[in-house]
């Protein structure tokens, strides 16, 4: 396959832009796979204490880009989050929450899948999630925040940063909603090789950087809406086949979530979040007993 890219390298042109995050995401030959690892803590932020490390995460993406016709590219996507003890890497089942002394179930995170489409134009977040499907979006070229970091590397931005319906009703999910609203911001840092961007024969680039998302207490915490959030830092990077994602998560995942190991070959939806599916896979939890 012969796919069609810009390759020379302008901050300020939207298709340079385009092409080039959707070469560090996945890989233009739609016959090829790409999958990201991303490793890290969960920080709980609470008003008035210290910061407390909650747990440790383990994140992998299975991505396929499917070039279009109108120049555009969707992304087609499955992604899990396993949450871990961060001290061992082991993944866990059950969490002890530091505030309440309470055991409770975890719930891992799994997204099939997570399309968006990948254009000359600002995406803020996929099309079926949240918000108001009728309001058309604004459209703003596609001009990212790029910096060269040393002769040989470039590093890019993608923030995002939402406030939507939160999909777990609080009247009744009292116990794992955080309120009627959700609020999430994304921050992402790409650090690529500007010898590899340059290239024409290369469909992908390979890329290292960073991952913090701040949001609200995941709903298997029993946290409601106690004031605070939580935040996740981590470290992320990609490659075209399994041997980026973590041993330990990789085991997990060949066990229980075997379908999450190879990216969508065709394109189906829709696509939602992860509070939506808790919702429709789990049961709100009994109200706490008390001593």
């Amino acid at each position: 396959m012969s796919a069609q890219f810009e390759t020379k390298i302008d901050f300020t042109n939207p298709i340079w832009n385009r092409d080039t995050w959707a070469r560090i995401q996945g890989d233009l030959n739609p016959e090829n796979q790409k999958f990201g690892d991303v490793r890290g803590v969960i920080l709980g932020v609470k008003p008035n204490e210290k910061t407390k490390e909650l747990c440790g995460f383990e994140a992998f993406l299975a991505t396929r880009l499917v070039p279009q016709e109108d120049g555009t590219i969707r992304r087609l996507n499955k992604e899990v989050i396993f949450y871990t003890n961060p001290r061992t890497g082991e993944i866990i089942e059950e969490w002890t929450n530091p505030w309440t002394g309470e055991n409770v179930k975890v719930v891992q995170v799994a997204n099939d899948p997570f399309n968006y489409t990948i254009s000359e134009w600002l995406i803020l977040a996929p099309e079926d999630f949240g918000g108001d499907k009728n309001v058309k979006p604004k459209k703003i070229p596609l001009i990212f925040p790029w910096h060269q970091m040393s002769p040989t590397h470039l590093s890019l931005s993608t923030d995002m940063h939402l406030y939507y319906p939160n999909a777990m009703n609080p009247e009744k999910w009292v116990r794992e909603s955080s309120g009627a609203m959700v609020q999430v911001s994304e921050m992402m840092r790409y650090c690529a090789p500007i010898a590899e961007i340059e290239n024409p024969e290369l469909t992908s680039v390979s890329f290292t950087g960073t991952w913090n998302r701040i949001t609200p207490w995941m709903p298997w915490m029993l946290m409601g809406q106690e004031p605070g959030h939580t935040l996740y830092v981590g470290s992320m990077t990609g490659g075209p086949d399994h041997s980026v994602i973590s041993p330990r998560a990789l085991a997990y995942a060949e066990k229980n979530y075997p379908q999450f190991l190879s990216a969508p070959t065709e394109d189906y939806g829709p696509s939602i979040s992860s509070l939506e599916i808790f919702a429709r896979t789990q049961e709100p939890a009994p109200p706490r007993e008390t001593a």
